[in-house]
């Protein structure tokens, strides 16, 4: 599990290499490679566009990084329930890595409405 005290981008990416190890274990053991490719693009993908979103110009820059972040974690929620229900994933590992991004989704969220009321509220000032 997750340490509740890091930051979301240190938790993607301890999720990003949770993934690659998913990822290894389905093409090696089970010669799945079609679903674990998906899983790995999505899954590393939640920390890549926070990475870039450091980079932002602006903040309605930063705010579209990490809502694509967010939507990377949907699409890999979605991946891990794929591969638990074609039994490719057990139960107790679909349960920790589905707790674990469904915990990064939530930061993001957060981090996202945070933004919104911000960029709101600073467009209102004269």
């Amino acid at each position: 599990m997750i340490n509740k005290k890091e930051t979301v981008k240190e938790k993607s990416k301890k999720f990003a290499l949770r993934i690659v190890h998913l990822y290894q274990y389905l093409t090696d053991n089970k010669k799945e490679f079609v679903l674990s490719k998906q899983i790995l693009r999505s899954g590393t993908s939640i920390g890549a566009n926070l990475a870039e979103s450091t980079c932002a110009v602006t903040e309605k820059d930063f705010l579209s990084k990490v809502y694509i972040a967010l939507k990377e974690t949907e699409e890999t929620l979605y991946w891990l329930d794929l591969l638990k229900e074609s039994k490719f994933i057990d139960s107790k590992s679909h349960s920790s890595m589905f707790a674990d991004c469904q915990e990064i989704a939530k930061m993001l969220t957060k981090t996202i409405k945070t933004l919104r009321s911000r960029l709101q509220s600073s467009e209102f000032r004269v």
